[in-house]
C-alpha cells in the first residue's frame, strides 16, 4: 500500500501537487501575520533607535544643568599657576610676592659618624672598608704626574707607601687620627690627579691641590654607614637609651619612632620617619655626614623632637649641636593693599579674601592674576545640545514622514504611529518656550541668538554676537534661563524626555509601545501556530482521501485485468 502514496501511480494524477497548492492558498492568513510581525520588529528597532537619540539629548540637557556649566572660570597668571572655582567673580588682580614660604628645617650636628681609623697606623684597614662616604676604586691616580697604583684589598697604609715610592719618596702620606684627614707633604708643592686616572681614590679621601707642599683632606673622612645596622653603621657617639634586645623610640612632633640597633639601618629609621604622621621629611647628607629633619609643610611651623638621654637623636647629632632654621610665611598684597602673609605658597581666599580663587606663587614676582568666564566651554555644551536636538527631531522626522509622489504615497516605519509624531512637536514647542519668572533679558532661546531654521525643525545660532555677548557678560543670567529649578529649560526638556524614556523607575512611552508590540507579535505567533496546526491535520485528510482514491483505481485495475484473462477476445472469420 506504501507505493499508492506515491502521487498519480495508479491515477496518473499529480494529487500531491494540488495538495501544496492547497495548502498554499489555505495558508495566505499566517504569511499575512508573518509580514505583520516582521514589520512590527522594524517598529521595534526604530523605536530603539530613537530612544537613543533620546537619551543623547537628554544627556546633553542634563550638561547644561549641572552647577559647572556656566560658571566655569579660566585664570591667567603668568609663569604662575592658578585656579578659580565656578561662579568666582571674573576680573583682574596683580599680586606681589615679595617673600616666598619656607618650611621649618632642624639640621644635625655635622660629622656624626666615627673617625676610619683610632690611631695614625692604618695598616690594618683595607680600602674597601675605609668607612668614608664611598668606597675607593681600583686603577691608579696621580701623584706630581706618578702613577700609584692600588687595590681595593690594600690598606691605606700600603697606598701611602705607593705613593712615597712613585713619588722617589718627594710626597709623604699619614693619617691625622685627631682631624681625621689623610696628609700629604713635601718640599715642593704638590700636583694630584690627572685626566687618565681610574681610581677615584683622591676624591674619597678630599685631597686637592692647593699650590703648596702641604694637602690635607678637606673634611673629616669617617662618615655613618646608612645600610648597616645601627649598631654596625660606623656612629661616634653610643646609643646607650635602649633595651637588652637593642629598641628604643624616640618622637618627632609627638609621633613615636621606634628602631631597633641590631635590626635597623639609618635608612630604615629614615624611611620610618618619612612615613609616619610627623610631618617631616628625615634625610642623611653623606658628604656632610649630618642629618635632618625639614618640615613638610612650608611657614613659620616649629619642630620638636624628644628622647631619653643616650638615644638614637643624640648620636645623630640633633639634639646638642643642632640648629633650627625657621620657616618663614609667605609676604604679598594684592593690588597694591596691605601685606598679607601665607604659610603656604598657595594663596587661597582664606588668605587674599578672592572667593573661589588660588594662586600658587612660584617664585618672588609681581603677577598680573586675570579671572574670565569660560566661553569655550559654555559655548560646547551648548553647540552640543543644539546638535543632539538636530539630531533627535530628524530622526524623528524621517521615521514618520509621509511623501507623496506621482501619485504613489510613501510611508515611513513609524508614520501611523501618532504618539511618536506628537513627539517632535512638543520637544520643538518646549526648546523654544519662553522661562517665566527670570526678571532679566535672557528667557528664550532667541535671547541668546538660537533660533530654528527656517522651514525646518532643526536649532541654529543665528546671531553668533548675541551669544558670546551673553555668555561673557551675562552668564549668571544664562545660567538661570537654563538652570531654573521646575520651569527651566533644563528641567522642562528633561521632564519630556523622562517621560519618553521612562526614566527614574518611569514605565515610559517607549517602553509601553515596544511592550504593546511584542504582545502583538506574541498573538501574531499563537494565531500562525493554530493555522499551521489545522493546516496539517488538513493535509493529512486530503493526503488520505488521495490515498484512497489511489488504492481504489488499483482495485479496478486489477478487476479489469482479470476480466480480460478470464474472456478473452476472439475474432470470427
Amino acid at each position: 500500500m506504501a507505493s499508492l502514496q506515491l502521487s498519480g501511480l495508479a491515477s496518473g494524477f499529480d494529487w500531491k501537487s494540488f495538495v501544496d497548492t492547497i495548502m498554499d492558498l489555505e495558508r495566505a492568513p499566517a504569511a499575512r501575520l508573518e509580514t505583520e510581525k516582521s514589520n512590527n520588529l522594524v517598529r521595534v528597532s526604530a523605536l530603539t533607535t530613537v530612544e537613543s537619540s533620546l537619551t543623547a539629548l537628554r544627556t546633553a540637557v542634563a550638561d547644561l544643568n549641572t552647577p559647572a556649566a556656566f560658571g566655569v572660570r579660566t585664570v591667567s597668571a603668568g609663569s604662575w599657576t592658578a585656579t578659580a572655582a565656578a561662579g568666582s567673580a571674573t576680573g583682574a588682580h596683580t599680586f606681589n610676592v615679595t617673600r616666598l614660604a619656607t618650611a621649618t628645617r632642624l639640621q644635625g650636628a655635622a660629622d656624626i659618624g666615627a673617625r676610619i681609623a683610632p690611631t695614625a697606623d692604618v695598616s690594618g684597614i683595607t680600602l674597601a672598608s675605609l668607612g668614608a662616604s664611598a668606597t675607593p676604586t681600583a686603577g691608579f691616580f696621580s701623584v706630581n704626574g706618578a702613577r700609584v697604583t692600588i687595590a681595593t684589598t690594600d690598606s691605606l697604609q700600603d697606598v701611602f707607601t705607593a705613593i712615597s715610592t712613585a713619588t722617589g719618596g718627594a710626597v709623604t702620606a699619614a693619617y691625622d687620627p685627631a682631624a681625621d684627614r689623610v696628609t700629604l707633604a713635601s718640599a715642593a708643592p704638590i700636583t694630584l690627579g690627572a685626566a687618565n686616572d681610574t681610581s677615584n681614590f683622591l676624591s674619597v679621601a678630599r685631597l686637592s691641590a692647593n699650590g703648596s707642599g702641604a694637602v690635607a683632606s678637606a673634611t673629616r673622612l669617617g662618615v655613618v654607614n646608612p645600610v648597616a645596622t645601627l649598631a654596625a653603621g660606623r656612629l661616634s657617639t653610643a646609643v646607650t637609651a635602649v633595651d637588652g634586645s637593642g629598641a628604643g623610640s624616640f618622637t618627632v612632633n609627638g609621633v613615636e619612632i621606634a628602631y631597633n640597633l641590631n635590626t635597623d639601618s639609618l635608612n630604615a629609621v629614615v624611611g620610618r620617619i618619612n612615613a609616619s604622621g610627623a610631618g617631616v621629611v628625615a634625610s642623611y647628607d653623606a658628604s656632610a655626614d649630618r642629618f635632618s629633619l625639614t618640615n613638610t609643610a612650608t611657614g613659620s611651623l616649629g619642630i620638636s623632637v624628644s628622647e631619653s638621654a643616650g638615644g638614637l637623636l643624640g648620636a645623630l647629632g640633633l639634639t646638642a649641636g643642632a640648629t633650627t632654621t625657621a620657616g618663614l610665611d609667605a609676604q604679598f598684597t594684592v593690588d597694591g593693599g596691605d601685606v598679607l602673609t601665607s604659610r603656604s605658597n598657595t594663596l587661597t581666599a582664606a588668605e587674599h579674601g578672592l572667593e573661589g580663587l588660588t594662586v600658587n606663587a612660584g617664585s618672588v614676582a609681581s603677577q598680573s592674576v586675570v579671572v574670565a568666564a569660560d566661553t569655550a566651554g559654555m559655548r560646547s555644551r551648548i553647540d552640543n545640545f543644539i546638535a543632539k536636538f538636530n539630531a533627535t527631531q530628524s530622526l524623528l522626522e524621517e521615521q514618520t514622514k509621509v511623501t507623496s509622489s506621482k501619485g504613489k504615497v510613501t510611508t515611513a516605519t513609524l508614520s501611523s504611529n501618532r504618539e511618536v509624531q506628537a513627539w517632535a512637536t512638543a520637544l520643538r514647542s518646549s526648546a523654544f518656550a519662553s522661562v517665566p519668572g527670570l526678571g532679566s533679558a535672557i528667557s528664550s532661546l532667541d535671547s541668546l541668538g538660537i533660533d530654528y531654521v527656517s522651514g525646518t525643525s532643526n536649532l541654529a545660532i543665528k546671531d553668533t554676537a548675541k551669544l558670546t555677548n551673553a555668555l561673557n557678560n551675562q552668564a549668571a543670567q544664562v545660567a538661570a534661563f537654563f538652570q531654573q529649578a521646575s520651569t527651566g529649560f533644563a528641567a522642562r526638556l528633561t521632564s519630556l524626555t523622562d517621560n519618553y524614556l521612562g526614566v527614574n523607575g518611569g514605565t515610559g512611552q517607549l517602553a509601553s509601545q515596544r511592550t504593546a508590540i511584542t504582545n502583538s507579535n506574541a498573538s501574531i505567533d499563537r494565531q500562525i501556530a493554530d493555522i499551521d496546526r489545522r493546516l496539517v491535520q488538513r493535509r493529512a485528510i486530503l493526503e488520505s482521501s488521495f490515498i484512497a482514491m489511489e488504492s481504489a483505481q488499483s482495485r479496478i485495475k486489477n478487476m479489469q485485468s482479470q476480466l480480460a484473462s478470464a474472456f478473452p477476445t476472439t475474432t470470427s472469420k
